[in-house]
């Protein structure tokens, strides 16, 4: 049983959680543990074997005091010493640990954890996704500070021909598998095509009727327009929640040029209105 007044241990919080002064204490713990517990943390900064003297002073203590908490930690297997060159290491132990902590770890859960933050800094709407059985599948959708009209929702599909998220997953993912999502799909991703052209051709066909927009021929699922003051235009667009890509000024050829992705036909009918009004 430890004594209340075992120097290794932290000044222990009443039961109201305050001191004489009224501030909030933090929980008791065991000083010597954090103390020792410098050395591990030391190990992994290092990511290499140490030699004692090294050990003790990337911990920031002597190696006498070290060397206790290292022969602790070696019974224990968080630590283990070279037979030959005397260097510590992280034990079996620690690596146990390190991979158990692995597999309680949920990559989505810390990827939406990230996406307000991303959206904020860009400025834009952004996603997170998974592969599913049939290929990428949208999980959480977080809005930038400037609402766009954008065809995302949770749980929908992403089409590995014809989205960007689609097509990250078809360069990084198993060839197999995305092979396999292909075939699996392919009646589906041919009525998306079909559907893709018809509306594009339509928006290209609504487009060519505004004032001084000329439209260039396309056979994706975006349309590139030439608009009399690209600038003009983007910004307008931007301000009524329609975002588009700017090329003016990336290439001459590209002079005042507009790229305007194919959407759902309601998406459509608002970045025509949006383009028209910022002409």
């Amino acid at each position: 049983m430890m004594r209340m007044n075992d120097p290794t241990l932290h000044p222990a919080a009443t039961n109201g959680g305050t001191d004489d002064d009224g501030d909030a204490r933090s929980p008791r713990g065991i000083q010597s543990i954090e103390v020792g517990g410098q050395l591990l943390k030391a190990l992994v900064r290092a990511g290499s074997a140490l030699a004692l003297k090294d050990l003790a002073r990337a911990a920031g203590m002597t190696p006498a005091k070290a060397h206790p908490y290292l022969v602790s930690f070696g019974k224990l297997g968080l630590v283990e010493q070279d037979a030959v060159s005397g260097r510590y290491g992280l034990g079996p132990l620690a690596l146990q640990l390190g991979l158990i902590g692995l597999q309680q770890v949920d990559p989505v859960r810390l990827a939406v954890a990230q996406l307000p933050a991303l959206a904020a800094q860009l400025g834009c709407t952004v996603s997170a996704a998974v592969w599913g059985p049939m290929g990428p599948i949208i999980v959480h959708v977080e809005h930038g500070p400037t609402p766009v009209h954008v065809a995302m929702r949770h749980g929908t599909p992403a089409s590995l021909r014809h989205t960007g998220t689609g097509k990250v997953f078809a360069a990084f993912a198993p060839p197999q598998a995305v092979a396999e999502a292909l075939l699996e799909r392919i009646e589906v991703l041919e009525d998306q095509a079909a559907r893709i052209r018809a509306d594009r051709d339509g928006l290209a066909e609504r487009l060519g009727q505004l004032p001084g927009v000329t439209v260039f021929p396309s056979a994706a699922n975006f349309v590139l327009v030439r608009v009399p003051d690209a600038g003009r235009a983007f910004a307008g667009m931007k301000a009524r929640r329609v975002l588009v890509r700017n090329f003016d000024g990336a290439h001459p050829l590209l002079a005042n040029c507009l790229r305007l992705t194919v959407g759902t036909p309601e998406e459509n009918e608002l970045m025509l209105a949006a383009l028209s009004e910022s002409l």
